[in-house]
């Protein structure tokens, strides 16, 4: 078999179809044009989707293409694996009320085997189970055996989404030989190894689905095929992978020589090389089809890959700018099929260096911040930098935390990567609860609001973690779909769910959606209009449909933690209602695993006593473990029975009550202990006020309280050891030296009257007179700014109507000025705020002040002279 470039391959396959009466179309530009579906095109068929629906009318009815396509959804597994990329072009050939199974067949195979060369024994077609009529085909007209023609389920081949146009499908798989397979003696197509490859799809659209499993054969039916080029030439060539057929390797071998690397010497490397080779492709026919990468939609898809690729370049050395270089050798691979890549190579180029100097400007201010960082652990003594300092470089300089990770690791440090999920987290909330509106990611809402009215979500988690339903809605982060797969983020919709949704001051579950062969993380849980609640996160294995059995798994320990803060604070709300008033009304708060916060309304801060009274209470309910009970009523007949109800809030006619023994009663949706001695104990961290009238506690239950201490305990021993006291004399040894610190600054005090009088009787020689006034310009030695007042009162007593000016320095840089007026000199015009305004210049500094003192703060000792110098001819500026 002869090994064609990626580029032959190409023109070879579409000179095919056009010798079979197709029409060649040149690829569409990634922009979906008048399809809100799709943020970018990511398949052959999805610019022709108005041809396949009848909304436009196809220019011919045999249509042939080469489509260059992007899919994200496995974007952080690019560069892992060979398998995983963003760009890749798709052959295909369409027929639009045309040809069908017949030809598509038996051109698929004249194609491969024929034309390209590849070996019929090696070539392996499948089929959907119940397509008969293919089956007799490929056995019957093309000559297959039947022991080498695959029968698969609907998951496979059966091509459906939602309701509408769909049908079976035919794939053709090539035995690329042992050396790729996986060994196992069942070893054959359908297995997950690299050995039997499907190169070919055939799509046969011959029903309309109505959604419900419901189909009728369709009057005109359609073709829709797909093979992937670079998987086609993976083949062709026999190399490992796509990241080895020709036009990608010219590429990879251009960033090993860049980053003076070699493939396959280095795992860590080869994960870099791989995804660089992918994610510039991809940016350089991002920006030939005018796509300007920003902040959010597919502008932000480019900046994210762009910047992705730039910051793998750092992690194999390359110094500077490397992109548009690199973007040149795309440029030159594929502009025979693309040949807008050379007519707009300029801009590309500028673009890509434009955006990656502003990321390199970005990285290089994080670094500097990242080395502030490093500088204030080292004086701390701390190996750990905070969650929070993580999260500034991420969120400010869009610094990624896997890259702080690994250059601290390299000295030593660590990152506290819970606190930097905790920001996140918070920032998350507060972006939410900023905008008023549950939607997620930056998504518009309507996504949701595109929902079917009529469903609904029932919440079933009070007692149960896990609960197993039906999907009812799948959404993306923008539309409504049929399919979620792998790598992509969405929302899932059930008709029942344990997981609970953020309200009422809890925060949302999280967990897992499972089926037998997909997995779905849940990131998030966010109440819907409608009484509908959506499951947000990402889809880790796997596709979901609609009308997919699910099971639904909550994280225990979450929820666990979770509903001890959430009872913690009803007895909360009790317990400050007994000790300061019944004025005590709940203002706010927020239940999460790790604390909870109670806002509340009072007027005064809590006094020490109160604190310790409220803490108290709560803690002798935790141990009394007091039932909790929860009961649906009417809500008149849940106040008749002092069930309290929170401050503004809307219920409807039955709500929930929960009970704690008979200490608190109260209407809440929340997820509760089922006794109050699981909580175990109750620690107050802080009382606060936020606004007028509004205070605010912050506390930890149970493990948390056991955490707070045994860090205190910590920190105890550490200023034990630092004092050379035992932990249990180290407050006598404090008091010790307080006392010194004391003595010490009494000693102090008489060394700077002591100096403060020596320097009295040096400068009282340098008066002179001006206009009549007594002026003291003079430098005094070491003293600071209460040392220069003390003199200043002593000079003044001492000679009576006049002007003082006194500089002194305890550094080079640290200069302190003062300027005082007697009421005589006042009258004559002399005004010391102004005086020392204008003299504090020469010091390098500034201030001011009334017209009988001012004092100023200066850099520069040097300028000291100046000011003695220039203060007679400021002077007499000023007197009359």
């Amino acid at each position: 078999m002869q090994q064609y470039g990626v580029n032959e391959l190409r023109k070879m396959f579409l000179e095919f179809f056009e010798s079979k009466g197709h029409l060649k179309m040149n690829s569409f530009s990634l922009v979906p044009q008048n399809d809100n579906s799709l943020l970018l095109i990511n398949s052959g068929m999805a610019p022709l989707k108005p041809y396949f629906t009848g909304q436009e009318i196809p220019p011919r009815k045999r249509v042939t293409t080469c489509q260059k396509c992007i899919r994200t959804g496995d974007i952080e597994n690019v560069g892992k694996t060979a398998r995983h990329g963003t760009f890749f072009e798709m052959l295909g050939n369409f027929s639009f009320g045309d040809y069908f199974k017949h030809e598509a067949i038996a051109w698929s195979w004249e194609f491969l085997t024929e034309v390209v060369g590849l070996d019929k024994d090696r070539l392996y077609p499948s089929i959907y189970q119940d397509d008969d009529e293919a089956f007799h085909i490929w056995n019957q007209e093309i000559g297959i055996a039947p022991e080498r023609i695959f029968r698969f389920g609907k998951a496979d081949n059966f091509w459906e989404h939602g309701a509408g146009p769909c049908g079976p499908c035919s794939e053709i798989y090539y035995d690329r030989g042992e050396k790729y397979g996986c060994g196992k003696p069942g070893c054959t197509v359908g297995c997950e190894c690299d050995r039997f490859i499907e190169v070919w799809n055939n799509v046969f659209t011959q029903f309309n689905g109505d959604g419900n499993g419901n189909y009728t054969e369709l009057e005109n039916k359609n073709i829709d095929t797909g093979m992937g080029l670079e998987r086609l030439a993976t083949v062709v060539q026999d190399v490992g992978s796509i990241f080895d057929v020709d036009t990608m390797k010219a590429i990879r071998d251009k960033v090993c020589k860049m980053a003076k690397v070699t493939y396959h010497s280095d795992l860590k490397k080869d994960v870099s090389i791989r995804l660089i080779t992918d994610h510039i492709r991809s940016v350089t026919f991002m920006t030939s089809d005018g796509i300007i990468p920003s902040n959010e939609g597919r502008g932000y898809v480019l900046r994210r890959l762009l910047r992705r690729a730039a910051r793998h370049g750092r992690l194999l050395g390359i110094e500077g700018s490397f992109l548009a270089e690199l973007s040149k050798t795309v440029i030159t691979e594929s502009r025979d099929g693309y040949p807008e890549l050379e007519d707009k190579k300029e801009y590309i180029l500028k673009l890509l260096t434009i955006e990656e100097d502003k990321f390199n400007k970005t990285i290089d201010q994080g670094l500097m911040i990242l080395g502030d960082m490093e500088k204030a652990l080292e004086e701390k003594s701390s190996k750990v930098l905070s969650g929070e300092d993580a999260f500034k470089l991420y969120d400010t300089y869009g610094f990624p935390i896997d890259l702080t990770k690994e250059i601290l690791e390299e000295k030593g440090f660590q990152v506290d990567e819970k606190g930097f999920k905790d920001a996140m987290e918070v920032q998350r909330v507060t972006a939410r609860n900023a905008r008023g509106t549950t939607n997620y990611m930056g998504a518009d809402v309507t996504v949701y609001q595109q929902i079917d009215p009529a469903i609904t979500s029932s919440f079933v988690g009070y007692n149960n973690p896990t609960h197993s339903s039906e999907i009812t809605v799948l959404t993306t982060e923008t539309d409504l779909v049929e399919e979620l797969v792998a790598g992509q983020k969405g929302t899932i919709l059930v008709k029942e769910t344990p997981f609970y949704a953020t309200m009422g001051g809890q925060i949302a579950d999280t967990g897992v959606i499972t089926t037998a062969d997909a997995a779905f993380e849940v990131e998030d849980t966010i109440k819907l209009q409608g009484g509908k609640v959506g499951h947000v996160g990402t889809v880790t294995k796997g596709i979901f449909k609609v009308n997919d059995k699910v099971s639904l798994q909550i994280d225990p320990k979450k929820r666990g933690s979770i509903s001890k803060n959430h009872s913690a604070t009803h007895l909360l709300h009790k317990a400050l209602r007994t000790v300061l008033g019944t004025h005590v009304e709940q203002a706010g708060s927020l239940v999460t695993e790790d604390r909870l916060r109670f806002d509340f309304t009072h007027f005064s801060a809590l006094s020490s006593e109160e604190i310790s009274k409220v803490e108290a209470l709560v803690n002798e309910q935790i141990a009394c473990n007091l039932t909790v009970d929860t009961k649906v009523m009417n809500i008149e007949e849940a106040k008749k029975d002092g069930a309290t109800a929170l401050f503004g809030e809307k219920y409807s006619d039955d709500v929930r009550v929960v009970s704690m023994g008979d200490y608190s009663k109260e209407l809440c949706g929340g997820t509760h202990v089922g006794n109050t001695g699981v909580i175990t104990v109750f620690k107050i961290l802080s009382e606060t006020g936020i606004a007028a009238g509004v205070r605010r506690i912050e506390a930890l239950t149970g493990e948390g309280v056991f955490a707070y201490y045994k860090e205190l305990e910590k920190e105890l021993h550490a200023a034990a050891k630092i004092a050379k006291a035992e932990p249990s004399a180290l407050i006598q040894r404090i008091e010790g030296y307080l006392d010194d610190i004391k003595q010490l600054r009494s000693e102090n005090e008489k060394l700077k009257s002591k100096l403060a009088k020596d320097a009295l009787g040096d400068v009282l020689n340098q008066v002179i007179e001006v206009k009549g006034v007594k002026l003291l310009a003079a430098q005094v030695p070491e003293l600071d700014m209460n040392g220069l007042r003390n003199l200043g009162d002593q000079l003044k007593d001492k000679l009576g109507d006049c002007v003082i000016i006194l500089a002194s320095a305890l550094a080079p840089d640290k200069v302190s000025l003062l300027a005082m007026a007697s009421d005589g000199a006042m009258k004559k015009g002399a005004h010391a705020g102004n005086l020392i305004k204008e003299l504090a210049a020469f010091v390098g500094g500034g201030g001011g002040g009334r017209p009988n003192m001012a004092q100023a703060g200066g850099k520069s000792a040097e300028g000291i002279q100046t000011v003695i110098d220039k203060s007679m001819e400021v002077l007499e500026t000023q007197l009359k």
